[in-house]
């Protein structure tokens, strides 16, 4: 029988690099938030996926971004603490941008410290000037000396194989840390209000989503029928915020409770009674025991 290897790698880069697309891709589970807007990824989510005898461990970060309160503070710090923390980092940059100043700062920090680093250059999709690839690549291989630099396209599943076989090299022999059928270590309830926040971002304008959190109160099967009872608070940080969300006559909060109640069904495999009601916290995310207990610190 063949040895048992493990490895946990942490996903880094700029905010909207493709991080959160790529966990789900590698993973085969949506599991994170997934937007166009910056910093959906708040916290630290675990993938797993275990192939033959090697068991692969994604923690996806928060993308890099400069703080502008004490949550997204927070938010840093955790995306800086899990590349250390490691067995290789996969530094996705999205390749139909310039490299950023942070990306140098990092990819920097990465080889001084001699970090196991494979560089994913993301959204190869969407870049219209193939021709510059090479050059890219070329640069990056001379100034960061990477394990390996792959080409991918998260949102297309492409170079999944490359980045899992490359992995695979870097497992070391060890016993799983996770059973092998499981895909997360996130509780049921913050996945759930993940799917839950994941559509307020899609749905409401620039600002207001920042300024939200979603956490569940109730969380129950009933025992008389196929259904999961779930009950969510939507927490603003204005009062002008809670009307944004609800919306004209309730119409907004409705189209959010009835686009997550789909995902939530198709996740959990039951039919959903999803119930959410909107608080406000006012400036909450300056607030160090409101973070905590949202889950938001670590």
């Amino acid at each position: 029988m063949a040895e048992q290897k493990s490895i946990f790698l942490t996903l880094s880069g700029r905010t909207n690099a493709g991080k959160s697309t790529l966990l789900n891709a590698l993973i085969g589970e949506k599991i994170a938030s997934v937007s166009s807007k910056p910093q959906t990824t708040r916290t630290r989510i675990t993938g797993i996926l275990t192939q033959d005898q090697i068991q692969y461990v994604f923690i996806d970060t928060p993308g890099l971004h400069k703080p502008k309160n004490k949550l997204s503070g927070h938010m840093l710090k955790t995306a800086e603490d899990s590349t250390s923390e490691a067995d290789a980092v996969l530094y996705v940059i999205d390749c139909t941008k310039q490299l950023h100043e942070q990306d140098e700062t990092m990819l920097r920090n990465l080889a001084q410290k001699k970090i196991a680093c494979v560089i994913l250059l993301n959204k190869i999709d969407l870049m219209q000037d193939k021709s510059r690839m090479m050059p890219f690549m070329l640069k990056l291989e001379n100034q960061y000396h990477p394990y390996a630099i792959i080409p991918v396209s998260a949102s297309q599943k492409d170079g999944l194989n490359q980045i899992l076989q490359v992995a695979g090299e870097l497992a070391q022999p060890s016993v799983h840390f996770f059973p092998d059928d499981k895909f997360t270590d996130q509780p049921e309830r913050v996945l759930a209000a993940e799917m839950i926040r994941e559509k307020l971002l899609r749905l409401l304008n620039e600002e207001v989503p920042h300024g939200i959190a979603v956490t569940i109160e109730k969380m129950q099967e009933r025992q008389d029928k196929d259904l999961l009872d779930i009950s969510a608070v939507i927490y603003c940080e204005r009062d002008s915020h809670k009307g944004i969300v609800i919306g004209k006559n309730g119409a907004m909060l409705k189209k959010i409770a009835s686009s997550a109640r789909h995902d939530l069904e198709n996740f959990f495999e039951i039919q959903v009674n999803l119930q959410c009601f909107v608080k406000v916290k006012q400036d909450w995310r300056n607030k160090e025991t409101l973070i905590r207990s949202f889950g938001l610190s670590e």
